[in-house]
């Protein structure tokens, strides 16, 4: 999973960011707020970090709605200014204000997704509906719209350097997408659907979560566990029986090794069925609603479907181009999956399997097949890959090859979680660039997959340097044992820590156009690039030593990595495909369109566009979907894909230019990583790269044309 983060929702609703222009009318407003709520000024801790230690649940409502309040009067007192409207009355004043809710919110995010309860999910499902109309109080201001026009109208007279032109441009097109231009009735009827799709996404959120728990694959007796590891088992064991919790994806990792196919098959139907038990975690209901209010939402805002209003400000720009790109993928993934496929039944008719293939059985028999045919074993594999070795002797050592960067662990910072660790980040010359949490194993009461955001943002209007938390859901160790990780787990650590680097790299002035705050299909491009680094002989030397002997990974066993590595792709590309597939479908349905059922219209969907086929299932089924539902990826799954696309030609730039070297990490960085949104994303590839993105080396990289 590669999820950006929660607070990228909160960016794509309201930009919220630090102080008052009016310090009396800001000191009126907050002396409501009790002065012991840690959220009521800015935390005096190193870079403004909050105290974990102090914040309760009970802080957070009355810091939100004081929070969302401040702000409003903020913005009012520029709209109503009677003053001509100038860039920094109107456009700066925005970016310094709602400092409280900003502070907040940010702290409230990071915790609903990664350390939640019953208490905070009742407040996110309170204030989901209030912060869509206060969002829509901002942008559907009519006066502030006014000011906003004005200022567009005549943005060359205003002879703006290009940061800030770009800020201009970026508020403009903002206001038109939310509906500023839209009359006062189509206003009030957008603000009810806003307010209810807000709602029912909180609810999805709450519902997935205890749908995930409640759905655990339980036994009583350990040898229905047999082909996962000693302390595979002895990690899952609770109470006298064995708990395999579910990942977010469809596939759950302990396919691959459980030999008792009635097993796999439980654990993969509880994987599938999760959200759709007919309970009150069923999700269908909320989906379906989801989906036809956006369709509404479009209509009122002028578009055929959701879609089209969504990719406006993408690279993509309009559904059919994303259509086109994912057409032009199925025929050589399906065709490579269903040879895949072939090669599975064969090995079970071999093994005299009396039985067809099914979807649980794939990833139990496609390891097999690589072990026959690279002589690779992932059990093997993981011996070598301990978690914090990885990250440090890894991850940072990349980082630290390709920009110079050094990390320093922060024990006197507060932590949210017993697990959480924090890294001071230092640049080259020994300077501070921001501070880093990572939160890496998985709890029943963390939402799936893997993220990351800010608790701080960068800016230098507002002199702050970036705070990042990457998320993960790795499985931890029983007591006393080490934590070891797949490969695929070792490429999410790297993907996520790629999010980390845009984000520290950030060198804007206004926090709206600083680090990730960029297109969908743009924001995973620098994660997905950072992901090669895994494999780079340097790197993979550094951190791939035994968890016991502390023995470097023998060069015989990395060129079976290495040669395996286009495997089982033709599968790994059709999942994903399936799923971008299902989110465009879900959202390029027009406000007359009838769903008859989430379960039929997913099938619908999978067949209309060739793509459904019973032993690759999506990698997310429509109700588990929390990308599209509630994470800000609705229209915009196939931003994996699109910026696979630029990754891939990216990395072919650095084999042409030398490889993992500093200048060209600086390069990129200077390039790319450090640009933020403030110029048109493909000029930025072009100025880059020299021309555009070819698609080639991602096919390449699938396995899917010759070399």
């Amino acid at each position: 999973m590669k999820i950006l983060n929660q607070l990228a929702l909160l960016v794509a609703i309201f930009t919220i960011t630090a102080c008052s222009n009016n310090e009396n009318k800001k000191e009126t407003t907050v002396e409501k707020l009790s002065k012991s709520n840690p959220f009521y000024q800015e935390s005096t801790l190193p870079f403004h970090v909050p105290d974990f230690n102090t914040i309760k649940d009970e802080d957070f409502k009355p810091a939100i709605e004081e929070g969302m309040k401040l702000q409003l009067e903020e913005i009012n007192a520029i709209a109503n200014n009677t003053d001509e409207p100038t860039f920094e009355n109107t456009l700066v004043e925005m970016e310094k204000s709602g400092q409280m809710l900003n502070r907040v919110y940010r702290v409230f995010n990071l915790l609903t997704g990664a350390n939640t309860n019953e208490n905070l999910q009742e407040i996110q499902e309170e204030q989901a509906p209030k912060m869509a109309a206060h969002r829509d109080a901002i942008y559907l201001n009519g006066k502030l719209f006014e000011r906003i026009a004005a200022l567009y109208e005549n943005k060359e007279e205003l002879k703006l350097d290009s940061e800030s032109k770009h800020l201009l441009e970026f508020y403009y097109q903002k206001f038109i997408i939310a509906g500023a231009k839209l009359s006062e009735e189509k206003k009030a009827a957008l603000k009810k659907l806003n307010e209810e799709e807000a709602s029912l996404g909180a609810q999805f959120v709450n519902k997935l979560l205890a749908a995930n728990k409640a759905a655990a694959f339980v036994v009583e007796d350990k040898e229905l566990l047999a082909g996962l590891s000693e302390n595979e088992i002895s990690a899952a064991a609770q109470d006298g029986k064995w708990v395999i919790s579910l990942q977010n994806t469809t596939q759950q990792p302990d396919l691959q090794n459980l030999t008792n196919r009635e097993s796999r098959q439980h654990l993969f139907e509880n994987s599938w069925n999760r959200a759709e038990r007919g309970d009150e975690n069923d999700t269908r209901e909320v989906i379906e609603r989801l989906a036809s209010l956006r369709a509404q939402k479009a209509e009122i805002l002028g578009f055929p479907n959701y879609s089209a209003w969504k990719l406006q400000n993408q690279m993509a720009k309009d559904p059919e181009t994303v259509e086109k790109f994912l057409k032009n993928l199925v025929p050589p993934a399906v065709a490579k999956a269903k040879a895949e496929g072939q090669d599975i039944q064969s090995l079970i008719d071999k093994q005299g399997g009396d039985f067809k293939a099914k979807a649980y059985d794939w990833n139990f028999y496609a390891e097999q097949i690589r072990k026959e045919k690279y002589d690779l074993d992932e059990n093997e594999v993981k011996q070598y890959f301990e978690v914090d070795k990885v990250l440090e002797d890894g991850v940072f050592f990349a980082a630290n090859q390709l920009y110079g960067l050094t990390f320093k662990e922060r024990e006197d910072i507060p932590v949210y979680q017993e697990d959480v660790r924090v890294f001071e980040v230092l640049e080259e010359d020994g300077s501070t660039i921001g501070l880093f949490y990572v939160d890496f194993f998985k709890r029943d009461n963390k939402r799936g997959g893997a993220w990351m955001s800010n608790i701080v943002g960068q800016s230098k209007l507002l002199g702050t340097q970036p705070v990042i938390y990457n998320v993960c859901n790795f499985n931890k160790a029983s007591e006393g044992q080490k934590s070891l990780l797949s490969f695929s787990n070792v490429i999410t650590m790297f993907h996520e820590f790629g999010h980390a680097l845009h984000g520290f790299f950030a060198d804007q002035k206004y926090p709206s156009l600083s680090g990730t705050a960029t297109p969908r299909d743009f924001v995973e491009y620098p994660s997905q690039i950072n992901e090669h680094w895994a494999l780079n002989p340097k790197v993979l030397k550094n951190y791939a030593v035994h968890y016991e002997t502390g023995e470097p990974m023998p060069q015989e066993l990395i060129e079976k990595i290495k040669n395996a590595s286009t495997f089982n792709q033709g599968y790994a590309l059709t999942e994903l495909l399936a799923a971008a597939q299902l989110d465009m479908q879900w959202h390029t349905i027009s406000s007359d369109d009838e769903i008859e059922g989430a379960n039929q219209f997913e099938m619908t969907a999978l067949e209309n566009t060739g793509i459904n086929l019973e032993l690759v299932p999506p990698r997310y089924r429509s109700s588990y979907f929390m990308h599209i539902w509630n994470n800000g990826y609705a229209s915009s799954y196939y931003a994996y894909l699109w910026t696979e696309m630029l990754d891939g030609d990216t990395y072919s730039w650095f084999e042409e230019n030398g490889g993992m070297t500093r200048e060209n990490g600086q390069r990129y960085r200077e390039m790319i990583l450090s640009k933020g949104n403030t110029k048109d994303f493909a000029e930025l590839y072009r100025d880059f790269r020299g021309r555009d993105a070819e698609i080639q080396p991602m096919l390449k990289s699938r396995g899917l044309v010759d070399n």
